[in-house]
């Protein structure tokens, strides 16, 4: 807030909106900083959230799957017998399906690679939970993207809180009560779709180009020029 204040107050005026995460304190500084600003909250800051969940779904039946194994290797020393691991029609172990399908649960099933679609039907039909969530956080998704007008936004995230408490996932009951928290600042993201996604793009090409020349001379004030040039 001491740098930004340093923006004289009739300029700071001038903003009329502000994305940011749900941290209390972006709030407090956007408040008193652009008194005048609509907060947003990044949609994509909510859709992380579940996200997180439902990878932490996934990584528990992981560390289950895992602790079988271990069980049954265990058990075939004591009897002196070969352990064969159970092998799924795509060639993975239970173990290897459940870290394999990561990155197949980031993305929406029109974008799976036919690889990925296997192994995502194969979990899915394995762990009906795992299903449940990927839906479910799916469905957000489509919340911020397919609705226009705020009262829809609100209606459509009510009924998404509804279908989680139904489901008794504890980390995506954690997700919708923090949505509950914020829903007037997420749901200001309707009447202009603005999101934090172009600053941090830009936030990570800077990162990027600190690392790869950070023995330049001067390079901090290259960086404070670019900035400059991209405000």
């Amino acid at each position: 807030m001491e740098i930004l204040r340093k923006i004289p107050r009739s300029q700071r005026k001038k903003v009329t909106e502000i994305t940011l995460d749900m941290a209390g304190s972006m709030g407090m500084i956007a408040k008193q900083c652009f008194p005048r600003a609509v907060q947003v909250t990044d949609r994509f800051h909510v859709q992380r959230l579940a996200m997180d969940a439902l990878q932490e779904i996934r990584i528990k039946y992981r560390w289950d799957a895992l602790d079988e194994e271990n069980s049954a290797i265990e058990q075939a020393k004591a009897t002196s017998a070969v352990y064969e691991p159970e092998i799924l029609s795509n060639g993975d172990s239970v173990k290897q399906l459940l870290a394999r399908s990561r990155y197949a649960l980031y993305k929406k099933p029109n974008t799976w690679t036919e690889s990925q679609k296997e192994r995502a039907e194969l979990a899915f039909e394995r762990f009906p939970d795992l299903k449940k969530a990927y839906d479910l956080t799916l469905e957000l998704s489509n919340i911020f993207t397919n609705t226009t007008e705020k009262i829809y936004g609100l209606t459509r995230l009510a009924k998404w809180h509804e279908k989680v408490r139904q489901s008794g996932f504890k980390s995506f009951n954690s997700v919708a009560r923090s949505i509950e928290i914020h829903y007037q600042t997420i749901v200001n993201y309707f009447d202009n779709r603005s999101t934090n996604a172009s600053a941090e793009s830009f936030n990570a090409k800077i990162k990027a180009f600190r690392s790869q020349f950070g023995g330049v001379r001067n390079v901090e004030f290259f960086l404070y020029r670019l900035t400059q040039l991209y405000a």
